[in-house]
């Protein structure tokens, strides 16, 4: 709920589900809302089921999770005193999950269940008629199977949030009803991501061997060849050559099928001092805080979780002109766009932002003033909220017919 007492409710309008403040009075009631999220590591669609299940439990909502007891989901959650049912889903068709899922949804009553990943989404069928709202997350811009996908998303489920406007036109172009698929931006922890202080920045800078002379580009995310590294090791390689000769350093945090061919790559360019891959990092925040400069060079992107927590914390981000990307990054405002699988363009782009301490400082605070409008977690909960309410309200009201 917002300070002035109004709460975001969801509306149609045009060919989308929109998102507008309304009063709040006829929907103070209590939700219970189970979040679905199987997934074994902890990466930004984790940390956005774990932030919204904290926001909803704050508010005085029954908020739990199902999720894999193995799983760093898990871990987190039930170390912030969170509710967890275990489940493992080991494929699209796992049916004994399913008719586990379901005694958990006929034994404990929730108002909502909200599916999150792409293995949760494959048990949404089983869950109808065992829980009263079924609400799924996609985070993907690649186009989901056209076959699959309009009965997931147009008939098995009440409510379909997208991350970004590129997502919902995936889910589009899949044949998924464009009105059924509410836009719901990730969100930012915007107290936790700040910028830091001269203190913090150089204790951040000392830890990790930063001197007070060098730039450093950070970049997170897992190592994956759709995260597009390869890119940026070849543009870091080519400004710390001659006649460039910038001083740069590049830390690289995440793990991932592609982290032998990448050190391989830094390896053939001889920077094997000037590029680190720092494998996982729990807590990346004083890694931004040491940073100067943030790159995401993705070929595919839903949103960019990561982006968005490095321009939380005053950081002008490099990112590529695909997915959720474009909309989050404001081109020559917030940070620069440059076009995917492009080294050269990055590579422009990153001289151009060491090159003026000025530059750089401008864009920071600009994406920090862009993420804490648009992308905090508390918009995100207050907009899934109304999501949810809306869902239940039109189940309710189709029941009572």
């Amino acid at each position: 709920m917002h300070s002035n007492g109004k709460m975001t409710h969801v509306v149609q309008h045009d060919d989308a589900i929109q998102l507008s403040a309304q009063s709040d009075t006829a929907d103070v009631s209590a939700l219970s809302v189970v979040g679905v999220d199987p997934e074994l590591g902890f990466g930004g669609g984790e940390t956005q089921v774990l932030g919204l299940t904290l926001a909803m439990g704050a508010a005085g909502h029954r908020a739990e999770l199902i999720c894999d007891p193995a799983g760093r989901l898990w871990e987190r959650a039930t170390a912030e005193g969170i509710r967890c049912h275990p489940i493992r889903i080991r494929n699209a068709i796992d049916l004994a999950a399913g008719v586990k899922l379901r005694a958990i949804l006929k034994r404990e009553h929730y108002d909502v269940v909200h599916f999150h990943t792409s293995r949760a989404h494959s048990m949404a069928p089983f869950a109808r008629g065992f829980a009263s709202t079924l609400v799924v997350t996609r985070r993907m811009d690649y186009r989901p199977n056209r076959l699959f996908a309009p009965l997931l998303f147009n008939r098995a489920v009440d409510g379909v949030v997208a991350i970004s406007e590129g997502v919902a036109d995936s889910l589009a172009a899949a044949g998924v009803d464009r009105q059924r698929v509410a836009v719901i931006h990730s969100g930012v922890d915007c107290v936790r991501f700040r910028p830091p202080t001269i203190q913090e920045r150089a204790e951040a800078r000392a830890a990790l061997g930063i001197s007070d002379g060098e730039i450093l580009i950070s970049a997170i995310g897992a190592l994956e060849q759709r995260k597009g590294h390869r890119y940026l090791i070849e543009a870091i390689g080519a400004l710390a050559a001659p006649p460039a000769s910038l001083k740069l350093k590049c830390l690289i945090v995440g793990q991932g099928l592609v982290h032998k061919v990448l050190q391989g790559e830094i390896a053939v360019i001889r920077s094997l001092e000037r590029i680190k891959l720092l494998g996982r990092v729990d807590d990346v925040r004083e890694l931004l805080w040491a940073s100067d400069i943030f790159a995401m060079p993705s070929l595919k992107e839903g949103l960019g979780v990561a982006a968005l927590e490095a321009m939380a914390s005053n950081l002008p981000v490099i990112a590529s002109n695909v997915g959720g990307l474009r909309e989050v990054v404001e081109d020559g405002r917030s940070g620069i766009i440059v076009p995917p699988a492009n080294s050269k363009q990055i590579a422009s782009a990153i001289q151009r932002l060491a090159e003026s301490d000025g530059l750089r400082a401008q864009m920071g605070a600009a994406a920090r003033a862009r993420v804490v409008e648009n992308y905090s977690m508390e918009k995100m909960a207050a907009q899934t909220l109304a999501l949810y309410r809306e869902c239940v309200r039109k189940r309710k009201k189709g029941a009572a017919n």
